[in-house]
Formats: C-alpha cells, sequence, structure tokens
C-alpha cells in the first residue's frame, strides 16, 4: 500500500482488559482494527506495542497518520482503586471537613451505618488558611503569605506531589485563590497545583471542593501518562497530534487533559455511545440503548430523539454500586450512562448466603480469566461462555491468543460446581445468567431514572463480550430488538474517529430573572465562547465552530435547577416560558408566582465537519453457515448444535435464524432458537428476539 498515498486517522481505546485499535483510511475508507491486552502498570506500553501491528498494513502508515484520537479507563480506576496522587487541600478556616461533613445525605433512608467512601484527603493534610471572600466577590482578608509557607513545609514533609485549593465563594472572585496558586508555584514547583476557579467555577461548596480534589488526586498520574504516549508515539515516528475523548463527547488537547485530568473519567465509556447515537441518527430510531460490555465493566447509555444525555451529577468510586451521594462528586459535564462492575473478565464466587455472585472484582488483563493462562486461578465470566460453547477456543480475539477450556472447567468446578452440587455446565450457565441480571437490574433503574421505557428501545451492543450478552439481556429486559453494528468488538475506537472536538465551561452568575441584564448575561456567555474557541484552535484550526448555550433556572431558595436552551440573543421572556415548560416536563408541575432566578451560564463549542459517517455497503450473497457447534441454549437448557457464521461473509440483505453463532476478529454474537438476524444496509445485524423467552 506503500504508493497508495493513503492518509490515516487512529484511534485507540484502552479498556481494563483490552486495549483496541482502529485504523481509518481517509482515501479509501478502509477501516483495519487490532487488539491487545492491556498493560496495567502503564498503558502507554501496550499501546506502543498494539500500533506496530498496522505495520503489516502499510509500512509507512505512521508518516501517514493525521490524527491520533485516544480515550482510557485510568481516572476512574485511580480514583477507585486510589492509587493517585498524596494530595493536599487548602481551605478556608473553619471549613477544611467539607469533605467529610458532605450534604448530610443519607444514601439509604434505613440503614444507619452505610458510609461513603474516606475522603481522598486525610484530615492531617486538609490545611487551613486564614482567607475570606464573600458571596458578593469582596475580600474581606487576603491569603497570608506566611501560612502558605508554612503549608508548603508541611506538604514537603509529608510527600505530598499534589494541592487542591478551594477557598469559600471563589467561583465570584478567584482572587485569593489565584494568590495561593501563584505562591505554591513559587515556593514549590515540583507540586502539581490545582484551583478550584479553573476546574469548577460554579456555586455548591461541597460539589466545588470534591471536583477539585478528585482533579488534584489524579493530576501527577495522568501527566506522567501522557508524557510518557507523546513522549513514546514521536519516539515511534508519530506526528499527528494526539486528542484525547473527554466525558462530555467532545475531544480534547493533551495539554487541556493534563491540567484538567477530572475531564477524562468517563473517557472510555463515552466513546461507545457517540456510535450508538451515530445509529440512531443513521436509522431516525428515536430510542437507543447503548450497551458495551468489555473485559471489566459494562456501560449502558439511553439515547433519545439522537441526542447525548449530558449531567453535571456524576459521581465516582461509590461505596454502594448503583447508590446515588455515596461516591465523590464530579460537577464537570458528563454524558450520563451507568458503569456496571460486570465484564468477561468479572470474578464469579460464592457469597454467604450460599449464592453465585459475579464482579464487581475483576481478573483484568493480569492475570486475566484462568483460560487466558497467564496465572488466573479464580473463575471469571469468560470462563463460563467458553465452557457453555459461545467462545472459539481456537480463535478468540482474532486468532491472537488460544483459550484453556479444560483449565476453565477446571477452576468453574473447583470454585463453584461441586460447593454447589452441580455439573460444570450449570455452574457456567448460573454465571452467564446472574451476570445478566445484574446488567438487567441496573439497566432498568438508569432507563426508568430518565424516564424511559425499555421496551421502546433498541438495544445497540457492542464491546468484546456485548454482542455474546446482548440477546440473553435484551430477553429479560423485555427487548424486542438487537443490533450489533459492523466491528462490534472495537466500537468504541471507532467512536474516537466520529467524535467532534469539543469543550464546555460551565459558571455561576446568581441574578434574579425578573432583573436579568441581557446585555452583561449575553457579554459574559461571549466571553465564555470566546475561551473555548481559543482552546480549541489550538486543537485544530479548521473546521466550523458550533456553540450551544443554556442557562441554569431555580426558584429562588432551591437547590436545583433546570437548564434552559438559549439560541441567539437573552431574552427574560422567552427563558421563563421555556423555564416553565421544562420544569413542567421533568417534575409534573409549575408555579407561576413563585420568582425564579438564574443560578449557571453554559456555554458548549464543537467543531464539526471532520467526523466520520456511516456509509451503506453493497448486497451481497445470503447467509451461508461455515459449520457448527455445540452451545448451550437457554430455551432448552441444554448444549445443542449452533449454525457458526463468518461476520465477514454476511452481507446487506443476508437473513437467518437462531441458534447461530456469528464469529468476528473482535467479537461473538450469540443468538439462542427463537431470534431472527437480518443484516441491514450499514452491516448491522439486526437481531429480533422474543421477550417471552427470557432465561
Amino acid at each position: 500500500m506503500s504508493g497508495t498515498g493513503a492518509a490515516y486517522r487512529l484511534g485507540c481505546d484502552v479498556g481494563g482488559t483490552f486495549t483496541d485499535f482502529v485504523l481509518y483510511d481517509e482515501r479509501s475508507g478502509a477501516i483495519h482494527v487490532e487488539k491487545c491486552l492491556t498493560t496495567p502498570a502503564d498503558p502507554s506500553v501496550g499501546i506502543l506495542e498494539g500500533l506496530r501491528a498496522f505495520g503489516a498494513i502499510d509500512p509507512e502508515h505512521v508518516a501517514r497518520t493525521l490524527r491520533i484520537a485516544h480515550a482510557t479507563t485510568l481516572v476512574a480506576n485511580a480514583v477507585i482503586e486510589r492509587k493517585g496522587a498524596r494530595t493536599a487541600l487548602l481551605a478556608t478556616r473553619g471549613f477544611r471537613d467539607v469533605l467529610e461533613l458532605r450534604r448530610h445525605v443519607r444514601m439509604t433512608t434505613y440503614e444507619l451505618w452505610a458510609d461513603p467512601p474516606r475522603p481522598l484527603v486525610p484530615r492531617q493534610l486538609r490545611l487551613p488558611v486564614d482567607e475570606r471572600t464573600y458571596s458578593d466577590g469582596s475580600v474581606l482578608r487576603p491569603v497570608p503569605p506566611e501560612e502558605i509557607e508554612a503549608a508548603v513545609a508541611l506538604m514537603r514533609a509529608a510527600g505530598v506531589e499534589s494541592v487542591a485549593i478551594a477557598f469559600l465563594h471563589s467561583y465570584a472572585n478567584p482572587a485569593n485563590e489565584q494568590e495561593a496558586a501563584r505562591l505554591l508555584r513559587e515556593l514549590a514547583p515540583e507540586l502539581a497545583v490545582t484551583a478550584s476557579a479553573e476546574v469548577l467555577p460554579q456555586i455548591k461548596e461541597y460539589e466545588r471542593t470534591s471536583t477539585t480534589v478528585v482533579n488534584a488526586y489524579v493530576k501527577p498520574l495522568v501527566q506522567r501518562y501522557l508524557g510518557n504516549l507523546d513522549g513514546g508515539l514521536a519516539r515511534a515516528g508519530y506526528g499527528a497530534p494526539l486528542r484525547v475523548m473527554l466525558s462530555n463527547g467532545g475531544l480534547g488537547a493533551t495539554d487541556t487533559a493534563a491540567d484538567f485530568p477530572l475531564r477524562l473519567i468517563e473517557s472510555g465509556p463515552v466513546a461507545g455511545a457517540i456510535v450508538g447515537r451515530q445509529v440512531a441518527e443513521a436509522l431516525a430510531l428515536p430510542e437507543v440503548l447503548s450497551f458495551d460490555m468489555g473485559g471489566t465493566t459494562a456501560k449502558a447509555c439511553l439515547i433519545r430523539d439522537g441526542a447525548m444525555p449530558i449531567t453535571d451529577e456524576l459521581e465516582v468510586a461509590r461505596s454502594r454500586r448503583f447508590t446515588r451521594s455515596s461516591g465523590f462528586p464530579v460537577a464537570v459535564p458528563a454524558v450520563n450512562m451507568i458503569e456496571i462492575g460486570a465484564g468477561g473478565g468479572s470474578i464469579a464466587g460464592i457469597n454467604a448466603m450460599g449464592l453465585v455472585q459475579v464482579g464487581p472484582e475483576s481478573a483484568g488483563a493480569d492475570p486475566g480469566p484462568i483460560c487466558y493462562a497467564r496465572g488466573g486461578t479464580r473463575p471469571t465470566v469468560t470462563d463460563a461462555d467458553l465452557l457453555l460453547g459461545y467462545l472459539n477456543p481456537d480463535n478468540f480475539a482474532g486468532g491472537s491468543m488460544r483459550l484453556d477450556e479444560d483449565a476453565a472447567r477446571a477452576g468453574i468446578e473447583e470454585h463453584l460446581a461441586r460447593p454447589r452440587g452441580q455439573s460444570a455446565l450449570e455452574a457456567a450457565w448460573t454465571v452467564h445468567d446472574v451476570v445478566n441480571e445484574t446488567m438487567a437490574a441496573a439497566v432498568r433503574m438508569h432507563v426508568t431514572e430518565r424516564g424511559g421505557n425499555p421496551q421502546q428501545a433498541v438495544l445497540v451492543a457492542f464491546g468484546g463480550a456485548g454482542p455474546l450478552h446482548a440477546c440473553h439481556l435484551a430477553a429479560k429486559l423485555r427487548v424486542g430488538r438487537v443490533m450489533v453494528p459492523l466491528r462490534a468488538g472495537v466500537l468504541s475506537a471507532l467512536g474516537l474517529l466520529v467524535a467532534p472536538p469539543a469543550y464546555d465551561i460551565v459558571r455561576t452568575h446568581r441574578a434574579p430573572l425578573a432583573d436579568l441584564d441581557a446585555a452583561s448575561t449575553g457579554a459574559l456567555m461571549q466571553e465564555m465562547a470566546d475561551r473555548i474557541a481559543t482552546l480549541l484552535a489550538r486543537l485544530d484550526a479548521g473546521g466550523e465552530l458550533r456553540f450551544r448555550r443554556g442557562i441554569d433556572v431555580g426558584y429562588i431558595g432551591q437547590s436545583y435547577q433546570v437548564t434552559v436552551p438559549v439560541d441567539g440573543t437573552v431574552d427574560r421572556e422567552e427563558i421563563w416560558q421555556r423555564f416553565a415548560a421544562l420544569y413542567r416536563e421533568k417534575y409534573g408541575y409549575f408555579y407561576d408566582d413563585v420568582p425564579a432566578e438564574i443560578v449557571n451560564l453554559r456555554v458548549v463549542g464543537e467543531l464539526v465537519g471532520g467526523e466520520l459517517a456511516l456509509e451503506p455497503l453493497p448486497p451481497g450473497p445470503g447467509a451461508a453457515a461455515a459449520g457448527a457447534r455445540p452451545a448451550w441454549s437457554a430455551r432448552e437448557r441444554r448444549m445443542r448444535p449452533f449454525a457458526v457464521y463468518d461476520r465477514g461473509g454476511l452481507h446487506p440483505g443476508a437473513a437467518f435464524a437462531g441458534p447461530a453463532i456469528v464469529e468476528e476478529p473482535s467479537a461473538t454474537t450469540i443468538i439462542d432458537e427463537g431470534a431472527a438476524v437480518e443484516v441491514d444496509a450499514y452491516g448491522s445485524l439486526v437481531i429480533t428476539v422474543d421477550p417471552e423467552d427470557a432465561p
């Protein structure tokens, strides 16, 4: 291919178990995929090793790669596993304990001993500073330099690497935080410094402090990681700029990611949801349930009317799975999805009640499931799926590794089957069914919270394990239609090539709606847009820049607001009418005699014009099975022959019925008896599932 003049885009998604790669040829439209095991100690090592495989496709692809996009779960995992930097917090005197006081919201109504996670900063490193700014922005007491000097001495003695600064009312006037940051950088340049007014210039003291601390906690780790990756790519000869997926579904520059790493908290999961939205738009589907199941976690996102759901109520490292207010708030805009500790590497065991429990602990990539033969000793979902006949031991991950079925069987018999008086097959099916039920319960909650109905959605399944579990999951959710797009196993990496460069800013600007100064409010939003334009220009000088603006409006004295979209100029009456409609839609009522106020201004900017689009494929011959192998039928509760199809030989228009297995290099799709498959114009498997056959 060296003489074709190809120009490439490269996408790389680092997961907990596998790292996925997509190389897209802009000239021919060809897409090449690769997959390798993640290297948890330093994911950049696995990335650089995996990229070498593309040399066989085009020896000159390095020089011809024009853009590299990257997503990672590093930030979320570092917080969950508490592997971040030793961090200190500078707080206004009297407010050092805000991280433990939280919101005084009981996680569960009747459980008095359910505790949130311990703060990321221990109390002895939460250092009070005798400064004070009023809520109107006026400074009562400036920062005493001698207190910062004393704090630096204490932090050095304690081995602190990173500092968070969260002073009272800094969203109204950041002067004291800026002075403290200046002194810290002058006295201790080795420290990573994070000021809350830079991260989240927004009201709500606890949320702002928590968000700032999370950013500081992971900042040194992310800076080292991105530095290693940037340096490794440069040494390998790549000259293309590296872009990083942000939690809001847009791509950002590495310097933005290094300064504000908390914006990567949902970096990996959101990339796949972007392709789910693209599928919804291409096929005019009103509701899509994006389902991404990999080696470590499963992610689900309800997409309605082609719009990505955005929230600023994200939590990370919850002490109680799926329980709100049990984690650390990260109040930056992010795609609203649910993440479940259920993946191919999720470990299965027997709990105190004698029942099989799957996850959230995962074998990850090292040592991995027993069948990987890399030192794993505890049975996982992948081991169970192998015994059920769903995976081909000789053709896993594109044939890059062979699975040890005998070792998986022995592990399941030892840890699950014999203690429960089951056969190995029965125990394997129990594991498969339990993980599906766990995911179904979480997805139901996510969809219900968003006001949706699973039965009205189309389940779009992807990820290494998503297509394998999708049909059985759909039956539990009473979803009648499942779609498995082309290259489903690496779809998140492909989503990196679809996502536009984007950035968003939220700023508190409180004022009664009746007294709204439209001119000054519009000027502030324009200032925010100008800052976004500057950031995005560093990413890509070309492309069309588009903005979306919004204003958070609520009743005066109320803690919660709704975001009112603003088109063009700021108009008081129009904002009131839209607020009324949105508030009524969300809560079912509206008080027209209670005064409202604006609280936050929001601006989102995107560079559009360079995204990939789904293209219809030419029709081909009908479906022809390449063979058959025994696999477990959920309907018949026994092993029976399943027809095996090669995904590469299925063209638009092809149709067949289950039981069937569709294999491709990056994923395997299971279609049980009673389900029917058609291949649509884009090469997706469209599977009709009978919801009455829920296992």
